[in-house]
């Protein structure tokens, strides 16, 4: 095939970074917008050179110059918008976190697999040139075997209850929207944990507004991590090994990294992004594609599974339940 063609459904903030970084992109190309409001959508595509836009989602997963298309409503709609798309044959790119809840994530899978539709969770900082740099010295030992993950995400907003953040229609909390960073982080390296707990300040609106979490995992491996909507945190992560370590900072959009080993000088990459950092999943869905795959390898649908299964029993724990489940 040749460039992929792309739909981005719901423009709103998270969608400019996701068209500037698809802009950068030489085998892909915007084709549609949707929105709900057709001027908004009219806009949108101006402002970045796609053809054709739309004042309904249903006409963007039923034009056939659309192959993919990113996701990118408030989680609430995630598993709502993403199954349309996938019905219709669409390849879909879903903004994190994936859904609401594992439940809703499980329907998104189980449809994409039913359908034979590549579906991928847009972490982004999954797929950037330093993570896999980071994969790779894992995988090469260069640390030994990795024992322990502290992470966090956390930043201060003003108190909005009206705002996405704050709002429980919304799946508001700082768990969803940065904690999943963290969580995604420790899975990456140490897989699927076996023990989750936590704590949460819940704020007045129900949603937690900074929270601490300890997961264990296999071989009683440990992560450490934290998160928040109402506290700023360092953004870094670290890896520790038996026999070295790694830092990550700003390791949600790290372009740096630096490999610890005992008795040997320190060893610093600097991998600059194409664009903004957000084309690397704009690739690995035209890769998908290409190669006539469903899954990716990067981010497997299992995992996406397993960390909105983490983050659920966090929610439970803290009493955070939203009013659609």
């Amino acid at each position: 095939m040749g460039k992929t063609r792309w739909g981005i459904l719901a423009p709103g903030n998270i969608a400019h970074k996701l068209a500037k970084g698809l802009l950068t992109v030489s085998d892909a190309q915007l084709t549609a917008v949707a929105s709900r409001n057709i001027d908004r959508a009219r806009e949108f595509a101006r402002e970045y050179g796609a053809p054709t836009s739309y004042g309904s989602y249903q006409e963007l997963v039923a034009d056939p110059d659309v192959d993919a298309i990113y996701v990118a409503s408030p989680h609430s709609l995630h598993r709502e918008h993403s199954i349309l798309c996938l019905e219709a044959g669409k390849a879909v790119l879903c903004e994190k976190p994936f859904a609401i809840n594992e439940k809703q994530a499980r329907e998104m899978v189980d449809c994409a697999r039913a359908n034979g539709v590549p579906l991928l969770e847009a972490m982004w900082s999954r797929f950037l040139p330093v993570t896999l740099k980071v994969r790779q010295w894992i995988a090469d030992g260069a640390i030994g075997e990795p024992r322990m993950v502290l992470a966090d995400f956390g930043f201060r907003t003003g108190f909005n209850p009206q705002g996405r953040l704050f709002d429980p229609n919304l799946g508001g909390g700082g768990l969803l929207d940065v904690g999943v960073y963290a969580v995604s982080y420790a899975s990456m390296v140490l897989g699927k944990p076996d023990q989750v707990t936590g704590f949460a300040e819940i704020g007045e609106t129900g949603v937690d507004e900074q929270a601490v979490m300890a997961l264990r995992y296999p071989g009683n491996k440990l992560a450490s991590l934290a998160c928040g909507v109402r506290t700023q945190t360092p953004h870094q992560a670290w890896i520790l090994g038996t026999d070295g370590k790694i830092l990550v900072p700003d390791y949600w959009h790290a372009t740096t990294a630096t490999l610890i080993q005992a008795g040997k000088p320190d060893e610093t990459v600097n991998l600059a992004f194409q664009g903004n950092g957000y084309e690397y999943q704009v690739m690995e869905v035209g890769n998908l594609l290409r190669e006539g795959r469903t899954e990716s390898e990067i981010l497997p649908l299992d995992e996406s599974l397993s960390i909105m299964g983490t983050l659920d029993e966090l929610r439970r724990q803290w009493g955070v339940k939203y009013p659609m489940e």
